[in-house]
């Protein structure tokens, strides 16, 4: 296993990306999981899928929310290169549970809906939470929570970026 590894997860909207760019802008190793690792698959067996025909909109929304995976044996690899003291994995995958044991620590970052509902309405319509279908999907898995992972320490993300990083570098010593 490599020497630190944490991921931070969270629904879209609570500043995943935003966390990353701030830990790479103080010079920390960054592993952008939604840019660099994420495909549609079975979250089961990994495989790479391609949407059904003949969904609708939300349906296909909503399935491309569920089969969001991370490669398992690429996740593996990068927690076990220990050139780096520390790496911070962002962003979610739908299989989680097939690597979540091996980080040292997992946060979810979380915030109130109105900061939710705010962060969204400022999205561009071609990055995903911009469109209303989109946003709708996303305001309730906030809600119930089903996408996050279980045990992880829960962060308010409402707060300037700046103090949020602060705030986890604090929690795992390297602040």
């Amino acid at each position: 296993m490599g020497l630190r590894n944490y991921l931070v997860e969270g629904v879209s909207g609570v500043g995943k990306t935003a966390v990353a760019e701030e830990f790479e802008r103080r010079g920390l190793h960054v592993i952008h999981g939604d840019r660099v690792l994420a495909y549609y698959g079975d979250p089961a067996t990994g495989a790479p899928l391609a949407a059904p025909p003949g969904l609708g909109d939300a349906e296909t929304v909503a399935w491309g929310n569920g089969h969001w995976i991370w490669p398992v044996d690429k996740v593996k690899a990068l927690i076990a290169d220990t050139r780096h003291a520390v790496t911070f994995f962002c962003g979610g995958s739908r299989n989680h549970h097939h690597f979540l044991d091996l980080f040292d620590e997992v946060f979810v970052l979380d915030v109130d809906l109105a900061t939710l509902r705010r962060r969204l309405a400022k999205r561009p319509p071609d990055e995903f939470g911009g469109r209303p279908i989109e946003q709708e999907l996303i305001v309730r898995l906030h809600a119930t929570k089903q996408d996050i992972p279980r045990g992880a320490t829960i962060v308010d993300a409402t707060a300037p970026v700046a103090q949020i990083v602060d705030a986890l570098l604090a929690r795992i010593g390297s602040a």
